[in-house]
């Protein structure tokens, strides 16, 4: 938690102890624990520091122009003010620091995300402004008395590192500048260009007044004249373990086929509002894929891996030929039919027929089988009738759905007529 006292100071809440982690993990952050490291001469206050500060022994961390502070206890609990004291940038340095970052769009970008990139400090090194610490720079002051860097400035300085790779505007207001005066000035000397880009944004009625000078979208593409054809992937490089080219020449060859059909309808529909569609299950690509005919073996993986086996899966691409994803759930789906739907129902069956030629029909859930005869009735959740009939032991579909239940018994009989006559081998 960060709190701001005034304009130019910022206080950071005690961080957590530190146990088993870096406290550097940026380039910034470990370039200013380098410029500690080089500048104490005592190694075991280092050490001193390390140890304090992974343990949590450092408090709230202030942060202002110039000056670091925090309150560090010893391992006795003994508490000791310290101070870090860092050279502020000149009025000069400044302006230098400020004319380099907006020539180049991406300082400006590095910095509202936080982070430093190494060529902004170069860039500003060539232009005699130095941002990070170099040797002798971090000045200690701590109230044990030490005249170099003691344990707990040390500690002070590790911390920091970890509030440093957070966030480098903690380094530019140890500088001079807190960020709320740096953006203002990055904004002021960029003009509309860079507040446009700080801002993230423009005002409505000048994007609104601009808009009949943008140039026009480019046209709608042509649809090809048929899908595309993928690569073959039949190489002299034998395929990696598990991998089968001819089940992903076959999956690319469908996926091209798909594309070419939803650009079709998207620029046949260009001028309506596109409704997504729903997304399929796994159960249902596979009886997609197979419905494009693939190899024996592609088919037989299709079939296991739907769980519908070879005889359920013939099943159901013949149902996704006449329906799709409707006349799929038709074959999957039994439900019970109730209330206003089985009313309706009962009143299409029985005005679908003269008395003396309606078939005996017995009901189960959404299914109305013809006494006597392999032909049925089902009834979808859009209150269309499907026609089936029943070949080795397995309902199948045998058509389109219609509105009326005697134009889908009739294609159920045909179906079913078909099947036993001559030739058809059953």
């Amino acid at each position: 938690m960060t709190r701001y006292d005034g304009d130019t100071e910022r206080t950071f809440a005690a961080l957590p102890p530190a146990h088993g982690r870096g406290f550097a993990e940026t380039w910034w952050g470990r370039a200013w624990l380098k410029a500690l490291e080089e500048t104490a001469l005592d190694s075991k206050q280092l050490k001193t520091g390390r140890r304090l500060a992974r343990a949590g022994a450092v408090g709230a961390v202030s942060v202002r122009p110039g000056r670091l502070t925090a309150v560090v206890q010893d391992r006795d609990r003994t508490a000791h003010r310290a101070d870090v004291l860092l050279g502020e940038l000149s009025p000069g340095q400044w302006d230098r620091f400020l004319d380099m970052t907006v020539e180049q769009a991406g300082h400006v970008a590095a910095l509202l995300d936080r982070e430093m990139p190494p060529h902004l400090v170069e860039d500003a090194a060539a232009a005699g402004v130095e941002l990070l610490p170099g040797l002798g720079d971090l000045e200690p002051e701590c109230g044990c008395g030490a005249w170099d860097h003691c344990g707990h400035t040390a500690a002070l300085c590790y911390q920091v590192a970890r509030l440093l790779d957070q966030d480098p505007f903690v380094l530019l207001l140890m500088r001079g500048r807190d960020e709320a005066t740096l953006l203002h000035d990055l904004q002021s000397r960029s003009g509309a260009s860079t507040e446009r880009s700080v801002q993230a944004g423009v005002d409505a009625a000048e994007a609104y007044a601009a808009g009949d000078i943008l140039p026009p979208l480019p046209p709608l593409p042509e649809l090809p004249a048929e899908p595309g054809v993928p690569p073959s992937l039949d190489t002299e490089t034998p395929p990696a373990p598990g991998i089968d080219p001819a089940a992903l020449e076959f999956l690319a060859a469908r996926t091209a086929v798909q594309a070419h059909r939803l650009l079709a309808e998207s620029l046949r529909d260009a001028d309506e509002p596109h409704v997504p569609g729903t997304d399929s299950s796994v159960s249902e690509d596979a009886v997609r894929l197979a419905a494009g005919e693939p190899g024996r073996e592609v088919a037989d993986r299709l079939a296991d891996g739907s769980g519908r086996g070879r005889e359920g899966l013939a099943a159901a691409v013949r149902a996704w030929r006449q329906g799709g994803t409707a006349a799929l759930s038709v074959l999957d789906e039994e439900w019970k039919v109730e209330g206003e739907t089985l009313a309706r129902a009962r009143a299409a069956l029985e005005s679908a027929w003269d008395a003396d030629e309606r078939p005996e029909l017995r009901a189960r859930g959404n299914r109305w089988t013809v006494v006597g005869v392999p032909v049925q009735l089902r009834l979808g959740r859009d209150g269309r009738w499907w026609p089936y009939h029943k070949a080795r032991g397995r309902w199948l579909p045998a058509g389109g759905a219609a509105q009326d239940p005697a134009t889908a018994l009739t294609s159920a009989e045909l179906a079913a007529g078909d099947e036993t006559a001559p030739g058809s081998g059953q």
